[in-house]
């Protein structure tokens, strides 16, 4: 089921997510506001975090994930309406809950993790990671059959793509309200009666705090998690930046992009078994490397060097596969059941202000010195997580 949810809201994001920017810049007559989708979409994603985390503490993962497909659903229902009344800036809020999508995607990985026997944790995360892979791919080529059906319907122009989100939102919120029984993290703690009843709706900023305290090996895990997301964000947000200076066509830039996002998810199940066989420490130092090799090989290419930039975008989706996939499983084990809600919701929500700010920051970085040197500083960033890593203290290496 909640591989099932997954397909279905990833067509909805990538759907809706793929116009966001064109029809902002449409309705307000700017490139610079147009910017301003994408932000209001990884907002969305940030603010809701706690909030699905701390529903599910609460609740189980059927409330948390119904909080975020509901609310992104209602934020369909709003873009359908800015549109139509040529609003631009209710177009921005309504995107905003469009990002309540993400949240619950991210969420649902963690879902997969409160039933997993021993050595199996990477493994049943990987593949609803895995999931997204349809979607991301198909969401897109929806956009303009969606945007055809819409007018043929009566809708407004280019409000037929949201509007198959909106359905995409519903079947998904169908799918885990009628399907995800029993609930796997009321389930879990069914099985571990031990658990302080006053624990089990935890879900804030302190109790995330105080278990990561306690807890040096989930630590490790979130910055793992938090520099592979900053590290690919930065590096692919600038990408068709680069080589639209060397005159890339929208086409190329596609093809490199979706070998890029190929790279994110059709290994998952792979990394997966690999995290569960090897060890999630070592899956992570090896994702930093391919990091590494991602920011010198792309850092190191000139705008007309396609095959290089596509080489390193394509290790730069793998190595942030292998930091969350590794991370998220290495970070739900090393915290008690009680406290994962919390801790993995404070892990999505600095997952999604770190790409928020990587990608600020490297606008900034390319708009005044190059592409060349932003790749070098993710290198370096890499390069001292993977060290500090793999000089862990003795007692941290069964994580």
């Amino acid at each position: 089921m909640l591989s099932t949810a997954q397909i279905v809201s990833g067509i909805g994001t990538a759907v809706g997510f793929s116009l966001s920017s064109l029809v902002v810049a449409q309705l307000s007559g700017s490139v610079t506001i147009s910017g301003l989708a994408g932000t209001a979409t990884v907002l969305g994603a940030a603010l809701l975090a706690l909030p699905t985390a701390r529903t599910s503490g609460k609740g189980g993962r059927r409330a948390g994930l119904a909080l975020a497909y509901g609310c992104a659903l209602l934020g369909c229902v709003i873009t359908v309406v800015a549109i139509t009344v040529r609003s631009w800036p209710l177009l921005l809020g309504g995107l905003v809950l469009f990002g309540s999508a993400s949240a619950g995607s991210l969420a649902s990985r963690y879902s997969a993790t409160d039933l997993s026997p021993p050595g199996h944790t990477a493994r049943h995360l990987s593949w609803v990671v895995w999931a997204a892979t349809i979607g991301s791919v198909a969401g897109p080529n929806l956009a303009e059959p969606a945007e055809r059906l819409g007018r043929t319907l009566g809708l407004a122009p280019d409000t037929g793509p949201f509007a198959l989100s909106l359905i995409s939102f519903a079947v998904a919120l169908v799918v885990i309200l009628a399907g995800l029984r029993p609930d796997p993290l009321l389930t879990a703690r069914s099985l571990a009666p031990e658990t302080p009843e006053e624990t089990k709706g935890s879900g804030t900023l302190r109790t995330a705090w105080q278990a990561l305290r306690q807890e040096r090996t989930a630590s490790r895990a979130l910055a793992a998690i938090a520099v592979s997301h900053t590290a690919m964000v930065s590096i692919m947000s600038m990408t068709p930046v680069h080589l639209g200076h060397g005159g890339a066509s929208y086409s190329v830039i596609g093809i490199v992009l979706s070998l890029h996002i190929a790279g994110m998810y059709i290994l998952s199940p792979v990394v997966g078994w690999l995290a569960d066989r090897i060890g999630r420490v070592r899956v992570l130092v090896l994702g930093m490397a391919l990091l590494l090799a991602a920011a010198v090989l792309a850092g190191g290419a000139g705008p007309h060097d396609v095959a290089r930039v596509t080489t390193g975008l394509t290790l730069l989706g793998l190595g942030w596969s292998c930091g969350l996939i590794s991370g998220s499983a290495m970070l739900s084990e090393a915290v008690r059941l009680e406290h994962r809600p919390a801790v993995q919701g404070m892990s999505d929500l600095l997952m999604n202000v770190c790409g928020a700010v990587g990608a600020v920051l490297a606008g900034v970085v390319v708009g005044t010195l190059s592409y060349g040197v932003l790749g070098a500083i993710v290198a370096v960033m890499v390069t001292v997580t993977g060290a500090w890593l793999a000089l862990r203290p003795a007692h941290l290496a069964s994580a």
